[in-house]
């Protein structure tokens, strides 16, 4: 569920003064957006309804414990939101064949963007999880198993369009090691399908994510963070 709201441009600027002040006056929020009486305070009543602003005493107004996190990511010099790297957990689920070989389960994605690569699957830690519980519930609906499993490491991403130089993504990782899988393997659905591949293997496929070394050396090496600027084609992304 999205948490975001949408803000006017008028409402950051009470916003953004209220960030500085325990409390302020009706009178001087008004006087700082310039707009007439009526005009203003239907954008403070915007604004208490969406509970970012709370009225303290008559005529006095400050951030409620939910506009303090918001406004917190304000840029106060452009009167934006700052855009947050998206934060995600990485599954490396390994398993031993009986004849010593080391497995990978990978993920073939078969969703936009990165349409038909393979890699590890991985799934975004929601509002309020602790990266345990995402990595135990991504592990779940994405491939049916339980494991266990440890935080090895962080691997951050900086993704850019290789033609253009725009920046597309940036992503924080938890790199999580799962061993002694249990459970049946969820093949396919809709979105993916899962394969066990050694290394070798995985590594054959036409497409596979530039972060493939990456994230078995942080899970096999004492390597526990790495950063990278990675590009992609138009047409790969």
């Amino acid at each position: 569920m999205s948490l975001e709201v949408k803000v006017h441009d008028a409402q950051m600027v009470i916003l953004r003064e209220l960030l500085f002040h325990p409390s302020v006056s009706f009178a001087k929020l008004q006087k700082i957006t310039g707009m007439t009486s009526d005009h203003f305070n239907f954008h403070l009543q915007k604004l208490i309804e969406l509970k970012l602003v709370e009225k303290v005493s008559r005529g006095t107004y400050s951030l409620s414990p939910r506009g303090k996190e918001y406004a917190n990511k304000l840029d106060t010099d452009s009167n934006t939101v700052e855009r947050q790297p998206k934060t995600a957990v990485i599954l490396a689920i390994e398993r031993l064949k009986k004849d010593g070989t080391k497995e990978y389960l990978f993920q073939e994605r078969l969703k936009q963007p990165y349409f038909g690569f393979w890699g590890f699957a991985t799934g975004k830690v929601r509002w309020g999880e602790t990266i345990t519980q995402t990595a135990e519930r991504e592990l779940l609906e994405e491939t049916g198993l339980l494991a266990n499993h440890r935080v090895a490491g962080v691997y951050h991403e900086l993704v850019y369009q290789q033609e253009t130089g725009e920046q597309l993504e940036d992503k924080i990782f938890f790199v999580v090691h799962c061993t002694n899988t249990k459970g049946k393997l969820l093949e396919a659905f809709e979105g993916g399908r899962n394969r066990w591949m050694t290394r070798e293997e995985a590594l054959a496929q036409s497409k596979i994510f530039t972060s493939f070394d990456i994230e078995i050396d942080i899970v096999t090496s004492d390597e526990t963070f790495i950063e990278r600027r990675v590009e992609y084609t138009k047409d790969l992304f």
